[in-house]
């Protein structure tokens, strides 16, 4: 989606008295969502069971600390 047409359409779905940091919060959502799709169609993703196990090791590792 057009960067122009995603911000309007953001602005149309928020409520008229929405402060600025409302839109900049809900702009940086959007960006967030797109780069995560972007991400995924490229195949730049890891797997649950990677994200299980790297937690585990940072929790595990700083546990005993």
């Amino acid at each position: 989606m057009e960067a122009k047409r995603a911000v309007r359409a953001l602005l149309d779905r928020l409520p008229d008295d929405c402060s600025v940091e409302d839109v900049l919060y809900h702009l940086y959502v959007l960006q967030a969502v797109e780069r995560g799709q972007e991400d995924a169609a490229a195949g730049r993703v890891i797997s649950h069971e990677e994200v299980e196990s790297a937690m585990r090791r940072k929790w595990l590792r700083g546990a005993g600390t």
